[in-house]
């Protein structure tokens, strides 16, 4: 099978040969269908101190599964979060990451909504939102962003406002539902909001802070890091969660299971719509990384195999 890997930090992605892997126990083999480029795995390539597989979002069809698996069985499709080597052919995902594909979706829908939405939802959820309240939305026309402008809508915001790199978003965002967009540069994000969704971290997670309202709720999910002043979340009462979709996953299965049927819901209802901005050939995952990498991205890039 074909994988993509690199040699050093910063260093080119390439193609290689390499054997198609055996599931261990707990573990599906899946024929990549379509595969999920996220800003973190970017910024493992871009930052590590060293060569890691690249794993990520996938979707596909199971070929074999290990001892163990009772969810799912062979020709069964699923989509999930693989942490070896995604950016492949074949990958290996562990059952308990795993979600099954309606018959009536497509793989690339699939890669979009799926894990994407899973991290807008449970973000969401973290912030206690409560009807009427005001959102914040940074990296809002990402693959995570652009779900949770839609889904902030969806849970009753009163007020929506979407932060972007660039105003050449802007239209793109007001489209998904958000009322007003902003930039990272801007002076001012306008009138305080309630809770803040923060998908960039770094510098701009006291930014996302400072935009909130005195009791307002900051949840961070970025791989970006950034600091916070103790005295700022004390002069206004704030407070920053922290939310990782994979704790969610291992350690409640059941609640997983249920947003994930809240999601696919939601799409069949024509009430959430995944976008993609570009579908890039497994060959061609620099390009697909080149995306990402300058923020020119509407929706979710995608890598086809």
């Amino acid at each position: 099978m074909r994988r993509v890997r690199y040699k050093s930090r910063g260093g080119a992605l390439f193609l290689e040969e390499a054997p198609v892997p055996g599931p261990g126990p707990g573990e599906l083999l899946v024929r990549a269908e379509a595969i999920g480029v996220t800003l973190p795995v970017v910024r493992k390539v871009t930052e590590g101190a060293e060569p890691v597989p690249l794993g990520g979002e996938i979707a596909g069809e199971v070929t074999a599964v290990g001892e163990g698996v009772t969810r799912f069985g062979t020709g069964d499709r699923v989509t999930g979060l693989c942490s070896g080597h995604g950016y492949a052919d074949f990958a290996l995902l562990h059952e308990t990451m795993a979600s099954p594909v309606p018959a009536d979706a497509d793989a690339v829908t699939a890669v979009a909504l799926v894990r994407g939405g899973l991290v807008a939802l449970g973000a969401l959820e973290a912030a206690r939102p409560e009807p009427g309240e005001a959102a914040l939305v940074t990296a809002a026309a990402s693959g995570v962003g652009h779900l949770a402008v839609q889904l902030a809508r969806r849970r009753g915001a009163g007020r929506v406002v979407g932060a972007v790199s660039d105003s050449v978003k802007a239209d793109f965002v007001r489209g998904l539902g958000a009322d007003h967009v902003v930039t990272y540069g801007d002076d001012s994000w306008g009138a305080p909001v309630d809770y803040a969704l923060d998908g960039v971290g770094g510098e701009l997670l006291p930014q996302a802070l400072t935009a909130l309202a005195p009791e307002g709720r900051l949840v961070a999910y970025s791989s970006g890091g950034g600091t916070v002043q103790a005295y700022d979340l004390l002069v206004g009462a704030k407070s920053v969660t922290g939310f990782q979709m994979a704790r969610i996953a291992r350690g409640k299965p059941e609640l997983y299971e249920q947003w994930r049927e809240e999601l696919w819901r939601l799409f069949a209802a024509g009430e959430l719509q995944p976008v993609v901005h570009g579908e890039f050939a497994l060959e061609d995952a620099a390009k697909a990384h080149g995306e990402i990498e300058a923020r020119a991205n509407l929706g979710k890039v995608v890598l086809i195999p």
